[in-house]
C-alpha cells in the first residue's frame, strides 16, 4: 500500500463527507493505493456515524473511535499502530489542510528520500493576534531549542517515511513535536513543504490560547527527558554537588568571620545569628536533596525494562 492516510477529528461531522470525497479524487487521479484512517476523538456529534456511512462507500475507510476525549497525541500514537502504507500522511479533518499536498509530499518520502516532510502554511487565514502571532513566537523558541529549523512544527500537515512512526511513540501533549522526537530516535532527514491554508468552513476551531503555554512545557519536557532522562544524575547530581560545595564554602566563610571576630572585639555572638550561616546551612541541606534525587533516579532507570531499549537502523 502506497500511503495510509490519518485523520485525527473531534465534532468534525460535517467536514468528514466532503474531505473523504476530495481525497479520494486526488488518490484516483495519481493511481495511488491508499486507505483512510479516522480517528474519532470521543467526539459528541454524529462524526461516527458519518465514518460508518463512509466505510460502507469505500473500503479504504477504516475508523477507531475513543471512549472519551484523549487529545490529539492519543489519536496519532493509535493511527500510527494501525498504519500499513509505505508512508503515512497526517492532516486535520477541518478542510484547513489540503489533500491536493499529498503526492507531492510522497514524492518527497519516496524520491528525495527524506524521513520526514512538515508543512509550512506560509500564509495563514487564522487570528492573528490570538493564533499567528503565538504561534510564531512559539516556533521560534522551538527551532532554537530542538535545533530542527522548521517554520511550522505544529503543522497538522505531515509525511512520514513508515520506519519513523513505527519507531516512536507520541504521548501527552507531544504531538507538537514529532519532528524533535523523530530526529531524537535518529531519522535525521527532515524537510519541508510550503502548504496552502484553507479558512475554516465548518465549525469553530477545537484550540485556545492554552495551547501555546502547554506547548512550551511539553517543549521543555521533551528536551530535559532527552537530555537528561536516561542519566538523571548527570543533572541532578552537578546541580546538587554544586549547591553543597558553595554552601560549605560559604559556612566555612562564616565560621572563619565568626572566629576573626572572637580573637580581634572578644564578640559572644552566636554563630547561628548571622543570616548568611542558615542560608548556608539550606544550601548543603537542598544540595544533598538534589544529589540524592540523581541517585534515585539512576536506580528507577537501572531497574526500568525500557533502560536498553536502542533503535536499531539496521543488523546482520
Amino acid at each position: 500500500m502506497n500511503i495510509s492516510i490519518i485523520v485525527p477529528l473531534f465534532n468534525e461531522a460535517e467536514s468528514l463527507p466532503k474531505l473523504h470525497e476530495w481525497i479520494e479524487r486526488v488518490m484516483k487521479e495519481h493511481h495511488l493505493s491508499y486507505e483512510i484512517l479516522f480517528v474519532n476523538d470521543g467526539s459528541t456529534d454524529a462524526s461516527w456515524q458519518v465514518i460508518r456511512d463512509l466505510q460502507q462507500q469505500n473500503d479504504a475507510v477504516h475508523g477507531i473511535c475513543f471512549r472519551r476525549n484523549y487529545g490529539k497525541s492519543a489519536a496519532l500514537y493509535c493511527g500510527f499502530k494501525a498504519a500499513k502504507g509505505d508512508v503515512v500522511i497526517t492532516m486535520d479533518a477541518d478542510l484547513q489542510d489540503s489533500p491536493d499536498e499529498i503526492p507531492e509530499l510522497y514524492r518527497m518520502i519516496t524520491e528525495e528520500g527524506y524521513d520526514l516532510v512538515s508543512g509550512w502554511k506560509q500564509k495563514r487565514y487564522d487570528n492573528r493576534l490570538t493564533k499567528n502571532l503565538p504561534s510564531k513566537l512559539f516556533n521560534a523558541t522551538a527551532r532554537r531549542v530542538t535545533g530542527i529549523e522548521l517554520h511550522d512544527m505544529n503543522c497538522g500537515l505531515k509525511a512520514y517515511r513508515q520506519e519513523v512512526i513505527k519507531n516512536i511513540e507520541v504521548f501527552s501533549e507531544m504531538h507538537r513535536y514529532i519532528p524533535y522526537l523523530a530526529k531524537n530516535a535518529g531519522f535525521t532527514r527532515i524537510g519541508e513543504k510550503v502548504v496552502q491554508h484553507r479558512k475554516r468552513e465548518f465549525g469553530v476551531s477545537k484550540f485556545g490560547l492554552n495551547r501555546f503555554v502547554n506547548g512550551y512545557l511539553d517543549l521543555m519536557t521533551i528536551w530535559f527527558l532527552n537530555k537528561f532522562g536516561k542519566q538523571p544524575m548527570h543533572f541532578f547530581g552537578l546541580i546538587g554537588s554544586l549547591m553543597f560545595v558553595i554552601g560549605f564554602i560559604a559556612i566555612c566563610i562564616v565560621a572563619g568571620m565568626k572566629i576573626h571576630a572572637l580573637c580581634t572585639v572578644g564578640s559572644s555572638m552566636l554563630l547561628g545569628v548571622n543570616p548568611y550561616f542558615h542560608v548556608s546551612i539550606l544550601m548543603m541541606i537542598l544540595g544533598c536533596m538534589l544529589f540524592l534525587a540523581g541517585f534515585l533516579g539512576e536506580l528507577i532507570i537501572r531497574n526500568s525494562q525500557s533502560r536498553n531499549e536502542y533503535l536499531i537502523r539496521e543488523e546482520f
